[in-house]
């Protein structure tokens, strides 16, 4: 089980810094070597974070960051609605140098391109990340939220080591095309947002529960209609918890690291009682009845409303 940073500096309320190292050394503690940041999250300040957290573990710790992103730097924090997408190589190679210098590190453990950009063929955006690794910038390449051909093509290109997208029960659609290409290729799959963005945990009941600034106040699903029905996906999920004696957070990460595949959920926290919650799921072991009887209660599109509001930035820039 690897740790998602972002929610640490910002789109999931307030974030505290000491807090926030407290609880990545915990997580260290536990096990946990894993650590996924990218250089738009809190505008480069989470990267720093990582970087002052791995000083004295470097060797110990794998550090995955991204790029292709661009974010108004005078925008509002938070904001999903102010970004562009470059995968220019002149770009890659500036973020690149960048993220090395917040990070504090010589080289990236896995470099992704965080969102792919129109203008360019996925097969020139792998060449230029080649370069990166013959150069020891970067150690590994990695994608994020690709469809199945461009995973093919970026992987004759190079060698794709990870592949990151949206997954968890509530979001199954890279089941039927992208972790069978990813066992057939040998690319470890990452699940973000492995939790549902804190949907299967149980603990949001309406959008009030969520700060004014938290990102899925924008997200149909948890829009007033979409959260109710929703959350009687989720009424089904709490008795197959309670027959079994384990919560829903770690049914949630049991399901996925239980798959007949190398997966890594990277569930993020800011509290140090929910990441412990979090890695005991790793002791949880499901049966192929019990995976089943999981799929039948809520099956590959069953949750109400888009996981993104439309008007989301990403457009490629210009």
């Amino acid at each position: 089980m690897g740790f998602g940073c972002m929610g640490m500096s910002e789109f999931y309320g307030t974030h505290n810094e000491k807090s926030s190292l407290d609880t990545l050394e915990r997580a260290f503690e536990l096990g946990i070597t894993h650590y996924d940041t990218s250089n738009v999250y809190g505008r480069g300040d989470n990267e720093r974070l990582v970087g002052r957290f791995a000083r004295n573990k470097r060797e110990q710790i794998t550090i995955a960051t991204k790029f292709g992103v661009v974010r108004d730097p005078d925008g509002p924090e938070g904001s999903t609605y102010d970004r562009d997408i470059d995968n220019s190589p002149d770009y890659m190679r500036e973020c690149c140098e960048q993220s090395l210098q917040r990070l504090e590190i010589e080289a990236i453990d896995i470099f992704y391109v965080h969102r792919l950009d129109p203008r360019f063929d996925i097969e020139r955006t792998m060449d230029a990340m080649s370069r990166l690794v013959a150069d020891g910038k970067v150690r590994a390449v990695g994608l994020s939220e690709v469809s199945a051909d461009q995973l093919k093509r970026a992987n004759d290109v190079h060698p794709v080591a990870v592949l990151q997208s949206e997954y968890s029960l509530w979001s199954r659609e890279v089941e039927r095309e992208i972790l069978p290409l990813c066992q057939e290729i040998g690319t470890t799959f990452v699940a973000y947002s492995p939790l549902g963005r804190g949907f299967l945990t149980g603990k949001i009941k309406s959008a009030t529960d969520l700060e004014s600034d938290d990102i899925r106040r924008t997200s149909p699903r948890f829009k007033a209609k979409n959260l109710e029905r929703n959350k009687r996906l989720l009424a089904r999920l709490k008795v197959f918890c309670q027959d079994r004696d384990i919560s829903l957070t770690q049914m949630a990460l049991a399901y996925i690291l239980n798959q007949q595949q190398e997966i890594v959920p990277i569930p993020g926290t800011k509290r140090i009682k929910y990441l412990e919650e979090n890695a005991s799921a790793a002791d949880i072991k499901l049966g192929m009845d019990d995976l089943e009887e999981l799929q039948a209660i809520m099956p590959i599109g069953a949750a109400a409303g888009e996981a993104y509001d439309p008007n989301y930035g990403g457009k490629p820039r210009v």
